[in-house]
């Protein structure tokens, strides 16, 4: 059937046939629910009737209603607990890849969290954070019975016991990460190092730390992006209950409980427009072509 074609005609022919399966599943499932999305953020849908055209006003309504606007605030504890986040878990993966002892154990410790089922640790943290439950056992026993509270319940707290959930939860990953790409150095700089007479310190800071840079952004921009869709960690533990709802619980609540759709799509499309803003912003000021 070929044998007529020239060899790079045969190899486009070959290459285009086994391009077209996952090209059509990626408009299919991806592209093709993205378009639709943007054209339901212009519409008054329940997700049943007719589609009303609307504009502008779903996204007027998120900016303007306080209701859809407060839940950015929520999302600020979820950010700076990622900054949090990442310097532990870089910090810990600096210290484990010197020598270390008992180094295995305390990799898996770190990493452990990271593999345990979300709804698993929404459920243990929920006894934590319970009245008289772990946390406040514990602060009983450091003489700080008088600091406990409601964690879950007090509106001033609710949203950092989450997000110090959040930090638990995914530190694993980014310190994982960060220890492949430390561990990926040459150890003949350390030596080198070493000889010139650096400490750990100036070894962290003029070694490790340009050696990762690119990792360092990739993982900010996974933190970042991960924090302003939190979503499993409140929605477990409170239900968006006393404050604590998100932006993508607010979003589902917004569609399937309220039965919103337009509305709920123009939130989406404002959620990956802030995230596309921010990566774009950390690969002009912070990726591997910054100063």
């Amino acid at each position: 059937m070929f044998s007529n074609l020239s060899y790079k005609t045969q190899r486009k022919i070959i290459i285009t046939s086994f391009l077209i399966v996952p090209l059509a599943l990626l408009a299919t499932f991806s592209f093709l629910p993205v378009a639709n999305m943007f054209w339901y953020s212009f519409t008054d849908w329940n997700g049943y009737s007719e589609k009303e055209f609307i504009g502008f006003e779903n996204y007027k309504t998120v900016f303007v209603e306080p209701d859809y606007f407060r839940v950015f605030a929520v999302s600020l504890y979820y950010f700076f607990a990622t900054f949090i986040q990442m310097g532990l878990a870089l910090y810990f993966a600096t210290i484990l890849s010197f020598k270390v002892r008992m180094k295995n154990f305390f990799k898996g410790v770190l990493f452990f969290p990271y593999l345990l089922n979300g709804v698993a640790i929404g459920f243990m943290f929920l006894l934590f954070f319970m009245p008289n439950g772990g946390l406040d056992t514990v602060m009983d026993w450091l003489g700080l019975g008088n600091f406990t509270t409601h964690w879950l319940g007090n509106p001033d707290v609710i949203n950092i016991s989450l997000a110090g959930t959040s930090v638990w939860r995914y530190m694993g990953f980014n310190f994982i990460i960060f220890l492949g790409a430390i561990s990926s150095i040459p150890g003949e700089i350390y030596e080198a190092a070493e000889i010139d007479g650096a400490n750990r310190w100036h070894q962290f800071r003029y070694i490790i730390l340009p050696s990762i840079r690119i990792i360092i952004s990739l993982n900010l921009i996974l933190a970042i992006s991960g924090a302003l869709s939190a979503f499993e960690i409140p929605y477990i533990m409170t239900g968006g209950a006393n404050g604590s709802a998100t932006f993508v619980i607010q979003t589902v609540d917004t569609a399937f409980k309220y039965g919103k759709i337009g509305l709920a799509s123009a939130m989406a499309v404002i959620l990956l427009f802030i995230v596309i803003i921010v990566t774009a912003i950390q690969r002009k000021y912070f990726g591997e072509g910054g100063d």
